[in-house]
């Protein structure tokens, strides 16, 4: 296992007809992407039964065509249309919609393409080196671990928008309420529900993420008018779209921002249950808070854009560790592909990487073949994605409204969903009109039900001596100090300008 199985996995893809399942994949992943509210959940979804009749490798290439290019996809919307296609582009909005509004979209667009493509390989190579030893990796990870990650995620983003640290905590608050909604993971005693058995299984977080991203903003547009970007630039027949090369070679040269968004990506993307959402936050915030000018981000810094898309990519790779070693789903996409996996007759464990390596490998290989040339259709592309930002906000609200509901009741056949989406859509726009971060609500409701969990967890193995459970764990004692650090680093730091000023 190793480099041989590598190349053995390329020869496979270039010489058979494995290639052609491979650029369905990367074209369903970039529409599936582009679009708002659907994104790779949504697509893997449609793939299950699709899948069926198919070889095993050519399963595996067209799901990773699919979970590669979806991460493109849904920049292309975060940066033109403020509204993410998938949750872990909702960093992306930071930055690259401002440079769209200053008509650099392009500039936007060619950065994003190349951080992806880019954290996508070097997430390849970091799980190369990772898989001999993926087993202590993932186990090294208790209940412990994981809660005070979860703590550590939501410091980071609540920190991460600066001048609203109060109204980010509010907020964070809000999405871990909406988490505790619905049976209790431990007990099984049904919480907050109001006697509503939809909300028995919890808030669906496909309908909230819809909603808070795609319709809230939609309303927004709708209120506002007119375009997307007036300062875009117009289509005639001298029209030239620039900035595209610039973006791509803005990636190379703030390479500390890539390396350091692709590791992040690889390790959260490992960590089962926390996914590209967390990872493209936390890339984007450590980047803010190491930057020498963190007041530029999200006026439409460029790094703001690189380290999120890298970081965004670069998780799938990771999120493979423990989905193909130990059955255990790193992000809502590998929880779907692990249903593949099973349908063609794969038991996902330990077992799969000595019995199904070239399976494995073929996997590997088709999401960074996608990232790549989910990158270059982007790139050649951009020129006429740009113009989007020109499009009458009447013909874009009911367009993208409608794909958007029409996604979320497709999903699981449920009006409820539907209704949901809107109710989530309103509130999402009154936190926009108050000024208040909608990201640090989802990030909350994401991690809520995983934090609880291994708080109990924790409680009861420690004997309700939690704490010095945690103080005895070395990884433990690094995440309680990183945490400590993320809060007050941002207090540091003015402390030392008033101190420059005077």
């Amino acid at each position: 296992m190793g480099i041989e199985a590598l190349f053995g996995a390329v020869f496979d893809m270039l010489t058979g007809g494995s290639i052609l399942f491979l650029v369905a994949g990367v074209f369903l992943g970039l529409c599936f992407g582009v679009i708002p509210g659907l994104g790779g959940t949504t697509a893997l979804a449609l793939l299950i039964p699709v899948t069926y009749g198919m070889q095993p490798l050519d399963a595996m290439y067209l799901a990773g065509g699919v979970m590669g290019a979806t991460s493109f996809g849904g920049s292309i919307t975060a940066i033109l249309l403020n509204t993410p296609g998938t949750a872990p582009n909702a960093a992306t909005t930071f930055d690259g919609y401002p440079l769209a509004q200053q008509g650099k979209a392009g500039l936007a667009i060619g950065a994003s393409a190349a951080a992806s493509a880019l954290g996508g390989l070097i997430g390849l190579v970091t799980l190369l080196m990772v898989i001999p030893i993926a087993k202590q990796v993932v186990l090294s990870f208790g209940p412990s671990e994981f809660f005070l990650l979860t703590v550590l995620g939501l410091a980071a983003i609540a920190v991460s928008v600066r001048g609203k640290l109060l109204r980010g905590l509010i907020a964070g608050c809000i999405g871990l309420i909406f988490a505790f909604v619905g049976a209790d993971s431990i007990t099984g005693d049904i919480r907050f529900t109001g006697g509503i058995g939809y909300l028995w299984d919890g808030v669906p977080l496909v309908p909230t993420l819809t909603g808070m991203f795609a319709i809230s903003q939609m309303i927004e547009l709708a209120l506002k008018g007119g375009s997307v970007s007036d300062k875009a630039p117009k289509m005639d027949d001298n029209m030239k779209i620039t900035g595209v090369g610039a973006g791509v070679m803005s990636v190379f040269t703030h390479w500390p921002t890539l390396l350091r968004g692709s590791a992040i990506g690889t390790i959260i993307g490992a960590i089962p249950g926390l996914g590209g959402t967390v990872a493209s936050f936390l890339a984007y915030s450590s980047t803010v808070q190491t930057d020498r000018h963190p007041e530029s981000f999200g006026k439409g810094n460029i790094k703001g854009v690189i380290a999120p898309e890298a970081a965004n990519n670069a998780k799938d790779g990771g999120s493979l560790i423990p989905t193909v070693a130990f059955g255990i789903p790193g992000s809502a996409e590998t929880a779907l592909f692990l249903a593949i996996l099973v349908l063609h007759g794969m038991d996902p464990g330990p077992s799969i990487l000595l019995n199904n390596e070239r399976e494995v490998y073929g996997l590997i290989v088709a999401l960074t073949a996608s990232a790549v040339g989910a990158s270059l259709i982007g790139i050649l592309i951009a020129r006429w994605l740009v113009l989007i930002t020109r499009v009458d906000v009447g013909v874009v609200v009911p367009v993208v409204v409608a794909i958007s509901l029409t996604g979320v009741y497709v999903l699981d056949g449920r009006m409820a969903d539907v209704a949901l989406t809107v109710v989530m859509g309103v509130l999402g726009y009154l936190m926009i009109r108050f000024d208040y971060p909608r990201l640090t609500l989802v990030i909350a409701l994401v991690l809520g039900e995983t934090a609880e969990q291994s708080f109990h967890q924790i409680q009861m193995i420690s004997g309700g001596h939690a704490l010095d459970f945690m103080l005895a764990r070395p990884i433990s004692v690094m995440l309680i100090l990183a945490t400590i650090i993320t809060f007050f680093l941002p207090i540091a730091r003015k402390i030392t300008a008033k101190r420059r000023e005077s």
